[in-house]
């Protein structure tokens, strides 16, 4: 059970894996739990022929959503609040900043996914403000 609204789930043995990058969607790859992975933009999601932000990404030659001008576009991946508010926080701060602030968080103990799940910490703020300031803050 959360504790204070956040996880008690420890992080020990999990490392960040930053050559694993962010998703053209926004997703962090570097910290997700799905170890066979590589990460969306080195091609390792399995998902990705029915993704439909990785398709456009790549036949626009974007590095992610948050780089088109038509961004926030629906349809896709941008419809989780998650994962848009990851999203807007890369097109406002840039994806190092983003980075910096996943692995800080990641060490003072956040989860980006639990243990079997899809959700974690980032997914209780119930608003995509919250889970921007979550991402900067790390509370």
């Amino acid at each position: 059970m959360p504790v204070g609204g956040w996880s008690a789930v420890s992080n020990r043995g999990r490392a960040m894996h930053r050559d694993k990058g962010l998703a053209y969607c926004g997703l962090a790859c570097c910290v997700c739990g799905e170890g066979s992975c590589a990460g969306c933009r080195n091609e390792g999601c399995s998902g990705k022929d029915w993704c439909k932000n990785f398709r456009c990404c790549r036949q626009r030659g974007l590095n992610g959503c948050w780089e088109c001008i038509e961004f926030p576009c629906s349809g896709g991946m941008l419809d989780k609040i998650r994962i848009r508010a990851f999203a807007e926080y890369i097109k406002e701060h840039g994806e190092e900043e983003m980075m910096v602030c996943l692995e800080r968080n990641e060490r003072a103990g956040m989860v980006y996914h639990y243990e079997g799940k899809l959700v974690g910490d980032y997914d209780i703020p119930g608003s995509i403000e919250m889970i921007k300031a979550l991402i900067r803050t790390g509370k």
